[in-house]
């Protein structure tokens, strides 16, 4: 009897131990969204299945006939999925909207809405979900969506329209809204105007779900800087501005609704006399380091240690984005691997990071996919 009991009890422990092994195993996959431009050979949105254990990614799904899905964007729930449809004709260019299943990983589509200017570029949700903010690079005009109970996108509440224009007479020559993002606190939409060398500050009333059409900050960096995409420390008091035109980052404290500016620091080598072009900016997850890519010459990834008592930045080093075109990257939600998104070359690289020194190593994993841009990630299973 005492050995039947026994053997009762190793059973037992087998089998707690074997389903704690999968749970911690279903906890370390993720859907891994890819939004990419079809012009070349991509069919639309691609999904895939990322293992944050090992880094490795596998084929899981493919949603075709999406025309140019440069920006995606998940719902904070991780149940609808966002895209622009980047296109430069206004009449064309508009905002879809996809259900998600977390658990069978099924992407259906709800429909789509103009995105009221043309080529649109970024596409966010605000904290609760139920709106949803688009930027158009032409036209320089930015909308809000109020979102249905499906997650479908309603006709737009709010369309703003930038005036201005700035010193580069190529690049901006007129407003170019290129991010909309919504503050740490769901009270203040910033939205980044690269034409304008301006950043605005909305304010967005969560509760009746409206945002106001007349500014309520205004920040304007150096001329010629180009703003591209702001992204916000974990904590919530730090903001970071990636500037395309001129290669700079700039550091901010963010308190009540307003910016100050704190640093400003260079993503570029010594006497560097190439081309410059910054593209994307990501805080980690611990938010210990600050990353910043840089297309044309460079193909980078510039790696900054973040000071947590001040939020200044002191550059640690760069790693090779492993491919040409860095446009889009992320840092899985574990903080263990960035993935760099690098259009022309074709391919999307996975990196292991040190979470103590927040250096990159190349891991020999890739994808290939013609023209990835927009990289997006939702636990398998909706955990």
């Amino acid at each position: 009897m005492k050995n039947v009991y026994l053997l009762f009890l190793m059973s037992l422990f087998v089998l707690m131990n074997v389903s704690c092994t999968e749970e911690t195993k279903q906890e370390e996959e993720f859907y891994l969204f890819v939004g990419t431009y079809t012009g070349e050979g991509s069919e639309g949105i691609y999904l895939y299945r990322f293992d944050s254990a090992d880094g490795t990614v596998s084929p899981a799904d493919t949603v075709s006939g999406v025309e140019n899905p440069s920006y995606l964007y998940l719902s904070p729930d991780n149940r609808a999925l966002y895209a622009v449809n980047e296109l430069a004709d206004s009449s064309d260019a508009t905002v879809s909207s996809y259900s998600f299943n977390p658990e069978s990983g099924e992407i259906g589509f709800l429909g789509r809405q103009s995105s009221r200017g043309g080529a649109p570029c970024y596409v966010s949700t605000d904290k609760t979900g139920k709106a949803v903010f688009a930027a158009n690079y032409v036209g320089g005009s930015l909308a809000m969506y109020p979102v249905g109970e499906d997650g479908a996108l309603e006709e737009p509440k709010t369309v703003i329209e930038h005036e201005g224009s700035s010193v580069n007479e190529s690049r901006q020559e007129s407003p170019h809204v290129h991010c909309t993002i919504i503050s740490p606190d769901n009270t203040m939409l910033f939205a980044v105007d690269l034409g304008t060398d301006r950043v605005t500050g909305y304010a967005f009333d969560a509760e009746n779900n409206t945002m106001a059409a007349e500014p309520a900050i205004l920040y304007q960096t150096e001329k010629g800087a180009g703003p591209r995409h702001l992204t916000f420390h974990p904590n919530g008091e730090y903001a970071y501005l990636v500037n395309e035109l001129n290669g700079t980052v700039e550091a901010f404290n963010y308190a009540g609704g307003s910016l100050e500016a704190i640093q400003n620091v260079s993503t570029l080598p010594e006497n560097y006399e190439g081309a410059v072009s910054g593209a994307d900016i990501r805080v980690s997850p611990d938010g210990r380091f600050l990353y910043v890519s840089n297309r044309e010459d460079l193909n980078n990834i510039v790696i900054y240690a973040i000071d947590e008592a001040n939020g200044r930045l002191k550059r640690v080093g760069e790693e090779s984005s492993g491919g040409v075109h860095p446009r889009n990257f992320m840092i899985d939600p574990t903080g263990n691997y960035l993935l760099a998104a690098n259009r022309h070359s074709d391919n999307i690289v996975v990196f292991r990071r040190d979470k103590e020194t927040g250096l990159l190593s190349a891991t020999g994993i890739e994808v290939k996919v013609s023209q990835p841009v927009s990289l997006q990630m939702a636990p398998v299973n909706g955990d």
